[in-house]
């Protein structure tokens, strides 16, 4: 299981049997709603475009919320991985450890991991579905959890976004802080690694920007020698579907420029959801990449 930040496709958790806690998001600070259970993304996205002048919040899952998950799966005599937000943006982990600790109240025998990915949104997303894919293949527990705390460290999120108004107003601009100053147009180039984020250049345009992200990708494949079957990619959008779509197909031409064999089955697409949008604003676009587990039993 994880938290909303994930950001992957509901269809696709069911179809995996992954269980989501999801975050809650607010327009006016005070009526708080679930993300995509009360909250569409598209809604989401559409009220943030048709009001710019509006910040929307987020809050993390409750204690509660874990709990009423945890419960049923452990009441079931199943064990429990729950992996979360990186514990440098959200509470999610400290609410899930609180959940166990409650649960292990009443059932002390219960196995309960709560992890702390040190990621977020679509790379978040990918990374879960390692674990998924581990534990279709049969894979032990303790082998599971083993294997995710060796992958957790090797997760990249390389992005851009329309302006840095958000992550201002949102308080995620830490480290970013003197990357675009108020130079009108600039566009900054953001890393996310070991559950912060820092800067990655700048550039004047949002087409330079894309080629820029590009090219911090494969800096990054070339630094780990990634190939295909090591390493998995995703591409990462927020409201404008079409430029997401296009800038996969960017990607998956560039690569294979490079000798990166890759098809555009191989390389995924997700919106990147409300929970992490809120510092970003509506035009996010970059890449979460993660290697995969290996063959495990």
């Amino acid at each position: 299981m994880t938290d909303g930040s994930c950001d992957l496709p509901p269809e696709l958790c069911r179809q995996k049997n992954i269980d989501v806690v999801p975050f809650y998001v607010s327009f006016d600070s005070e009526n708080y709603r679930k993300e995509i259970a009360e909250m569409p993304i598209r809604d989401f996205y559409e009220q943030m475009v048709s009001d710019p002048t509006t910040f929307p919040k987020s809050s993390m899952p409750s204690v509660q919320d874990y709990v009423d998950v945890f419960t049923p799966i452990v009441e079931a005599g199943k064990g429990v991985i729950c992996i979360c937000i990186t514990t440098k943006f959200s509470g999610s982990f400290q609410s899930a450890m609180n959940a166990r600790e409650m649960i292990l109240e009443n059932y002390p025998d219960a196995r309960i991991t709560v992890m702390d990915s040190t990621l977020d949104t679509v790379l978040q997303g990918i990374f879960v579905l390692e674990a998924a894919k581990m534990y279709e293949a049969g894979a032990a527990y303790e082998t599971v959890v083993e294997e995710l705390e060796k992958l957790k460290g090797t997760g990249r999120i390389f992005f851009t976004v329309g302006n840095i108004d958000y992550l201002k107003h949102g308080g995620r601009i830490g480290k970013l802080a003197g990357l675009a100053g108020s130079m009108l147009g600039i566009r900054p180039l953001i890393t996310l690694k070991e559950g912060e984020i820092f800067p990655s250049g700048l550039a004047r345009s949002r087409k330079k920007s894309l080629e820029k992200v590009y090219d911090l990708l494969w800096q990054y494949l070339e630094e780990v020698n990634a190939t295909p079957e090591t390493y998995s990619i995703c591409v990462g959008y927020g409201y404008d579907i079409e430029e997401g779509e296009a800038f996969r197909k960017g990607a998956v031409a560039f690569l294979n420029e490079k000798g990166f064999a890759i098809t555009d089955a191989e390389l995924s697409k997700y919106q990147i959801g409300a929970t992490i949008s809120v510092h970003t604003g509506p035009y996010p676009l970059g890449f979460g990449v993660v290697r995969k587990a290996g063959r495990v039993s």
